[in-house]
């Protein structure tokens, strides 16, 4: 199993509103000095390598825990390897709606959590999506009030919120409920703890109008109610051993897999070397994603947010396929799904060629793996 290296060794750099200038003053972010602008690869004459797609479609969030995508977009690293086929990047902001994109045929390659993974896969029966790497671990953490919460066993009666129901994090904090003896209705949220489904953009407000006295949420939504005054209870990392768990992994539609599976390994190359990148330089990646995430939203995130956030997620190319199995545990546990049949979710071929061609360990599909 490869071993991520935290971020959180690492110290992290302030990151203001001037971002995007510093950026471009730096050499890196979407205004690279030309000598850093990443080359195409080529063919043997010089030209643009061609693959067996002319595009490839590649989905993502504009969070944190997404940062493969962010940084490997933002640093053209995923595109270097992909020569002359072009990236479509398409920004979604919820698992459902990216799930129905890749069922549909307008997306290929998408960035997304366990539980959508799991949910799509048993929905259609195997037959729509493969996993194919992981991305990122950890990120994830239950934020309240403290004026009204102080312990764990404070939050009895309280009004928390989760982004979504069956969301990786519903599923978590239900566990994490159910673990205590407390009881809750997975379907309404309603019982000994009133769990409200809330959209991670209109969290922040919803704790500051005091409608909500927590969170379990991923980065960045944890560290902005960390800035609006909340307090961290619980990092969802010390349930986990080896705190370490999938919050996103790698999927692809099954049709492109198999129609195209040298874009899908030129991808891989890129996500991995995106990775490596990440990892060996931390303050320039972390700016870097920053700088995605103000393209897509307007703004980059405050210092106070980003600075504490970006060392809670680790970034690997595990897909610490084992967690993905407990989470489905978890899931069933809640009566949000039944039992899943999850033999076949995983492909790791290409990831593992790739991994093997850069000296580096194979990764484990704990038994999960698609049959040849």
């Amino acid at each position: 199993m490869s071993a991520a290296r935290p971020l959180n060794t690492l110290r992290a750099i302030a990151v203001t509103a001037t971002l995007p200038l510093l950026l471009t003053a730096c050499g890196y972010g979407s205004e690279a000095k030309k000598d850093d602008a990443p080359k195409a690869n080529v063919a043997a004459d010089g030209s643009a390598k061609k693959l067996s797609a002319s595009e490839v479609r590649i989905g993502y969030f504009p969070n944190l825990t997404h940062a493969t995508a962010l940084v490997g977009l933002q640093e053209g690293l995923i595109a270097k390897e992909l020569g002359a086929t072009a990236i479509k990047p398409q920004a979604f902001n919820a698992g459902p709606s990216e799930i129905e994109a890749l069922n549909g045929g307008s997306l290929d390659i998408g960035f997304i959590g366990p539980s959508p993974s799991i949910n799509a896969y048993v929905k259609s029966k195997g037959s729509n999506l493969r996993i194919i790497s992981g991305s990122a671990s950890g990120g994830v953490k239950l934020v309240v009030n403290p004026a009204k919460i102080k312990t764990l066993d404070d939050l009895k009666g309280k009004n928390i919120a989760t982004p979504q129901k069956g969301n990786t994090q519903d599923v978590a904090f239900l566990n994490w409920i159910a673990d205590k003896g407390w009881k809750v209705d997975p379907e309404s949220g309603k019982g000994d703890v009133s769990v409200v489904r809330t959209d991670n953009k209109v969290t922040p407000d919803a704790f500051k109008s005091g409608s909500i006295d927590g969170a379990w949420v991923p980065e960045p939504t944890a560290s902005k109610l960390v800035s609006d005054g909340g307090a961290v209870l619980l990092d969802e990392t010390a349930l986990w051993p080896d705190k370490k768990f999938v919050i996103t992994n790698i999927i692809v539609s099954q049709k492109f897999l198999k129609e195209h599976p040298d874009v899908v390994e030129a991808v891989l190359t890129g996500t991995v070397k995106t990775n490596e990148w990440i990892n060996a330089n931390p303050e320039k990646a972390k700016a870097s994603a920053n700088a995605k995430l103000a393209a897509e939203g307007g703004k980059p995130l405050d210092a106070k947010v980003i600075d504490p956030a970006w060392p809670s997620i680790q970034i690997t190319d595990d897909p610490l396929a084992s967690t993905l199995k407990t989470q489905a545990e978890w899931a069933v546990k809640a009566k949000l799904i039944e039992q899943p049949d999850l033999n076949g979710i995983y492909d790791l071929t290409l990831l593992n060629k790739v991994l093997k061609a850069a000296g580096k360990p194979e990764v484990s599909d704990a038994g999960l793996g698609a049959t040849k």
